[in-house]
């Protein structure tokens, strides 16, 4: 099945502009030494993962559809590098080392290798299966494994002493990254929409996720790659722009 599946793209299209928003804030407080109180800053600290996660789940059902997995994990991963070179002049206390960029890359291309042997796995189980270690796997980053807080298993502390397993999940207690999106666990989210995916491109999701109702957010959602490298540099002008016609303090004029 060929068609554009409206759904994703407008799912995408939120996504994006929450991001947007976000990054707004995060200017706004980092950058800028604004202070909106305790509760604002709750809800963007759990606003923002739940962003980075749709996107890796939507980007996971999309590879279902694309011609070459790899290439364009491969042009994600060399944008993540170069937020990476950016970020070290921007903010060298804590660079951009393994971001949702670097992710995204290195899962299209894991996908572009072994996705199609998971295509074997029934959709809604693979769903399931994926979203459960997912589940399971979140603290690995903090150094166990668990569900719920019912039960905590750790892990050897060698892997996180090792320095250079930060992709995988394994950060050290000296790791330090505006932004971070391992590979483990944020993998199996991503394969868990790989498994919706297989439902979309089949046919047999219902006909309403095939449908476009907003254009603006599809079309959003649709350029969704290019709004990500540009966002940040026109927030950071117009911040700029703004705090010195206010007579504030700015970071660059």
């Amino acid at each position: 099945m060929g068609k554009r599946v409206g759904i994703i793209d407008e799912v995408r299209g939120i996504a994006v502009i929450s991001m947007v928003i976000y990054h707004l804030y995060f200017d706004l407080v980092y950058f800028y030494g604004q202070d909106f109180g305790k509760i604002v800053d709750t809800i963007f600290e759990w606003w923002q993962p739940l962003i980075a996660g749709t996107f890796i789940f939507i980007s996971g059902a999309s590879s279902l559809f694309s011609r070459n997995n790899f290439k364009r994990g491969a042009l994600c991963f060399f944008l993540g590098m170069a937020f990476t070179f950016a970020t070290a002049f921007i903010t060298p206390n804590a660079p951009i080392y393994f971001g949702v960029l670097h992710f995204l890359g290195i899962a299209m291309m894991i996908y572009g290798f072994i996705g199609r042997g998971t295509e074997h796995i029934p959709a809604v189980l693979g769903i399931i299966l994926f979203a459960i270690v997912f589940v399971f796997t979140w603290n690995v980053p903090s150094g166990y494994v668990g569900f719920f807080g019912l039960f905590k298993i750790y892990l050897p502390a060698n892997l996180y002493s090792a320095k250079l397993l930060f992709p995988l999940g394994f950060p050290s207690a000296d790791f330090a990254s505006l932004d971070y999106f391992p590979l483990i666990p944020y993998l199996f989210l991503f394969f868990a929409g790989a498994s919706a995916g297989q439902l979309f491109k089949s046919g047999r999701a219902a006909k309403g996720f095939y449908m476009t109702r907003f254009n603006g957010l599809a079309w959003t959602g649709r350029h969704a790659l290019i709004i990500y490298i540009l966002h940040q540099p026109v927030l950071i002008a117009i911040l700029e722009l703004v705090f010195k016609l206010l007579g504030k303090r700015t970071m660059f004029l």
